[in-house]
Order: structure tokens, then C-alpha cells, then sequence
């Protein structure tokens, strides 16, 4: 049984007449001295296109207000589903991956004019064997000052929300493999870890799959560090082509389970939890309480919550954040806890029926 939550709404970017207004995929963070800081894929034309950039917006009044978008990494591919992770003061690490936007053009084509064919067709003359090949993959850039940034550091898996930082420092990605150019794998959901704060990473190890389904069920993880030491993952589960045996199984477009005991070296094999929506995002918050954001695309849609009070045992789902969102086109949300224990939690989604989509908050207590 779905409950609906008392929440205060905003607005962190709406664009609904400029051409590159479309904005999507974000995530959140909180600096040392209260700054919070979004990451998103920015300044695009739509869901699929060539123009997308990692762009960071900062509220330093707890998200009454936000900063103009601040591009801080434009590839000459579409770069998407940026994360974002406090490292201390006011150091942070980004994340995003690039795409091959070429592989959806022909299905894109009848949605655009001439001059955009012809625009897109220009664009990606230029994308060369040498340009994918130097840029097509998944990426982190560092900052010790939310200013100047490093140059982008490829790394080995990819998920919309980025690594998260560990007690001990270190940190650990949790997501999918196979963002390689031209890659033949059916990338496996596996842990990395750093110890140099994301300059170079070691691979740990990878979910083993549940029963009659298949690595390509299997996307945009994300995973949270327990008060024992224990790592709670979650990952978007859905369905892979008309021949996919899960079909039989109604659980698309679902969240599965995982843990690991050992630091990320081993996890238990995925399962459903039973909950529809995706992707996942896991916050262990200051009470112990367990909560878990994710888009809801069915009808009404919107954004949902889950909670567990005994470590990932078991959920409350379906906590309705908000369920007014014009069409499935929204999603992605993540979380911060703020000082009086409320949650601030951002996403994508239209502000109203027609916009291009825009980055939203909201902010919510426990129940």
C-alpha cells in the first residue's frame, strides 16, 4: 500500500523555452561547510542527443536558491548521468559516462527537422575512430576546491550516481562494466575501489546473478556502507530483448539486492526485492534507518522512497514523494541529509505537460 509523505518542492533549474533547456540524470552532495552541490547532464536539446554536458548548480542557503548551471566537463560525445561525492572541505569528485549517440539516430530521425538531421549528421561526421576511441567510456574528474578540476580520469564501471566514500577514506564504485569502445561483454555488475581518491582504481568483485536472468538485466547499481561494515547494493533490473526469460517473471524495471561482508571482494547473488522502480539510491541516515529513493515511471509517476529499519532486511516501499510528473521521462533521484535530520532529495522530471525536463528537490522527514 503506496503513502503519500509530507514534502516542501523546487526548483533547481527550469529552462522551458531555451533549446538547450533539457537537464537529467542528477545527483547531490553536501560539503563540509554546507554547500550543496548537484550534478547532472545539462544544457541538452532532449533525453537522446550529441549536446549533453556534466553541469554543477550550488545552493549555499540549504536549496532555497541555486547558482546559474556551471559546465564543467563538455566531451565531443553526449556525456550523461553525472554524479557527484564530497571528499572533505570543499574537494569533490564527478562522474558521468559518454555515449555513442549514433547507434539511436535512425529511430531519432523522424522526431527531428531537416535542420537538425542535418545538424546531427555534421556532428557526428566528426566523431572519428580517434575521437571514440579517446573519449567513449566512463570518467571521474577531481576538485580541490569546487573551482579548478583535473583532467578526466577514465575508470572501469559506470552508474548514474557515482562511487560513494567509505569510513576508512577510501572510496568504492559500485557499476556496471562494459563502457569500453565497442565492447562485446555483457558487463557485469562489479565493486572498484581507490585509495587515492579516485586517481586510480583496483576492480574487486562482481553480483553474482539470480536464477533465469542474464547480465544485461542487470544496471545502474548503487551501494551504501553499513554502521557494521557491510555494503547494501541495489541495482535497476529490467528486461533485456523479447526473448529475456525474466519476462516471465513480471519484474521489470525493478530493484534487486545485493550485500557484500568482505569490503566489495565478494556479494551475494542479486534478488528481487518485489518493488517496481528504478534506479536506486541508498542513504544511511544519521537514525539508522536505511531509505532508498527511485523514479517511479508507471502511472501516476513520479518519485518514491523505500525504508528498512533493520539493515536492508526488510522495506516499507512505496513512499510517494511526489506523483505529478507529466510522462515517465524523469527519475534519477538521489539524497542528502541535512542538519535537522530532513532529507533533500533531487531528480528530473517536467514541471509542466510539454517543458523540457527540469532538476527538482524535495525536502522530507521521516515518517
Amino acid at each position: 500500500m503506496s503513502q503519500k509523505l509530507k514534502a516542501d518542492h523546487g526548483l533547481i533549474c527550469r529552462l522551458p523555452g531555451e533549446r538547450f533547456g533539457y537537464f537529467g540524470w542528477p545527483s547531490v552532495a553536501r560539503l563540509d561547510d554546507g554547500t550543496l552541490v548537484t550534478a547532472s547532464s545539462g544544457l541538452r536539446t532532449r533525453h537522446i542527443c550529441p549536446f549533453g554536458k556534466t553541469v554543477l548548480h550550488f545552493s549555499r542557503d540549504d536549496g532555497r536558491t541555486w547558482s546559474a548551471s556551471q559546465v564543467v566537463n563538455d566531451s565531443p560525445l553526449d556525456d550523461r548521468d553525472a554524479g557527484v561525492l564530497a571528499l572533505g572541505g570543499r574537494a569533490m569528485l564527478v562522474s558521468w559516462f559518454t555515449s555513442d549517440t549514433r547507434r539511436y539516430f535512425e529511430g531519432m530521425k523522424p522526431g527531428l527537422t531537416p535542420d537538425e538531421v542535418r545538424e546531427y549528421e555534421s556532428i557526428f561526421a566528426g566523431w572519428t575512430e580517434e575521437v571514440m576511441n579517446r573519449w567513449l567510456g566512463s570518467w571521474v574528474i577531481l576538485s580541490p576546491d569546487g573551482t579548478t578540476w583535473s583532467a578526466p580520469i577514465r575508470v572501469p564501471v559506470n552508474t548514474p550516481h557515482g562511487p560513494i566514500r567509505l569510513r576508512s577514506g577510501d572510496l568504492l564504485y559500485l557499476g556496471k562494466e562494459g563502457f569500453e569502445h565497442r565492447t562485446t561483454r555483457e558487463g557485469a555488475i562489479t565493486a572498484c575501489r581507490s585509495a587515492d581518491g579516485g586517481r586510480t582504481w583496483t576492480t574487486l568483485g562482481s553480483v553474482p546473478l539470480c536464477d533465469g536472468t542474464r547480465s544485461n538485466n542487470y544496471h545502474e547499481a548503487h551501494v551504501v556502507e553499513m554502521t557494521d561494515g557491510r555494503l547494501i547494493g541495489m541495482i535497476r533490473f529490467q528486461y533485456d530483448g523479447p526473448d529475456d526469460p525474466a519476462r516471465e517473471r513480471q519484474i521489470t524495471f525493478s530493484l534487486f539486492q545485493t550485500e557484500s561482508t568482505d569490503g566489495g571482494a565478494t556479494w551475494s547473488t542479486a534478488r528481487p526485492t518485489g518493488v517496481y522502480g528504478s534506479p536506486p539510491h541508498l542513504l544511511l541516515h544519521s537514525t539508522g534507518v536505511l531509505v532508498c529513493v527511485y523514479g517511479y515511471r508507471r502511472p501516476p509517476c513520479g518519485q518514491r522512497a523505500m525504508l528498512s529499519y533493520d539493515g536492508g532486511r526488510t522495506w516499507q516501499s512505496d513512499l510517494i514523494l511526489r506523483d505529478d510528473g507529466p510522462t515517465g521521462d524523469l527519475g534519477y533521484p538521489a539524497s542528502v541529509e541535512m542538519p535537522d535530520g530532513s532529507i533533500l532529495t533531487v531528480y528530473y522530471q517536467q514541471a509542466a505537460a510539454g517543458e523540457k525536463c527540469s532538476l527538482m528537490w524535495s525536502r522530507w522527514m521521516l515518517p
